[in-house]
């Protein structure tokens, strides 16, 4: 299996997990689907995130991540999966709001980040089951509990 983790640090924000830590993560999600593939991981602040979410997503405020599939042309054989942009700031208030190891938190957004990249998505009721079971297995594979739990 071929999987490539390419993280960027774009902010200063304290506290920050290392690169073997993205990598794990990207892998787990990865190897459980049976998928070959590269992503990239962007850390920024709060200005690019919000910027990015304006531009994107028609939201003007910054959010914990957003995902950026990549297009493959018909028979280019890329394995680029696509980006993940991770505003620092808004993973850790999230994570002391929700009274969460502030590592645990990074991993879901990591996981549910990289799920987004592999087609799955949240619009509807069925769609979101589907996906945060996924993301409950995926975690509990990493030792981390249901971050569903209330």
């Amino acid at each position: 299996m071929s999987i490539a983790v390419d993280v960027q640090y774009a902010t200063d924000a304290p506290d920050l997990p290392c690169e073997a830590d993205f990598a794990r993560w990207v892998e787990t999600v990865l190897k459980a689907r049976k998928i070959d593939g590269e992503i990239c991981i962007r850390i920024v602040d709060e200005e690019e995130s919000q910027a990015l979410n304006a531009e994107y997503r028609g939201k003007d405020k910054p959010t914990n991540v957003l995902s950026f599939p990549f297009e493959v042309p018909p028979g280019v054989p890329v394995t680029l999966l696509g980006d993940l942009i991770i505003c620092a700031a808004v993973v850790a208030r999230e994570a002391e709001e929700q009274q969460k190891a502030a590592l645990h938190h990074w991993a879901h957004m990591v996981v549910h980040g990289t799920l987004h990249l592999l087609g799955f998505d949240h619009i509807n009721d069925d769609e979101a089951e589907e996906m945060e079971a996924l993301e409950r297995d995926l975690l509990a594979r990493l030792d981390i509990a249901d971050p569903y739990a209330i």
